[in-house]
């Protein structure tokens, strides 16, 4: 991403009730994921689940990301 896309995401993340509420939302899918995989058998399956967790708890960290791109 660029300092440009970087910066329409300023929105986003400086508006605190819209960002707490797309953490909330990232918080609850990755409950469900947990759920998911605690029950899985594919390893594949089980890969893929891993990596939609790790991507969400991105976006918690997406704040600081924004802001430092933006610079």
């Amino acid at each position: 991403m660029n300092q440009q896309d970087y910066r329409g995401l300023l929105l986003l993340v400086n508006t605190k009730d819209q960002y707490s509420r797309l953490t909330e939302y990232a918080d609850m899918r990755i409950k469900i994921l947990q759920t998911q995989i605690s029950t899985e058998t594919d390893m594949d399956r089980v890969k893929r689940i891993q990596g939609s967790i790790a991507e969400l708890n991105r976006l918690k960290t997406l704040r600081d990301e924004v802001i430092k791109g933006a610079e």
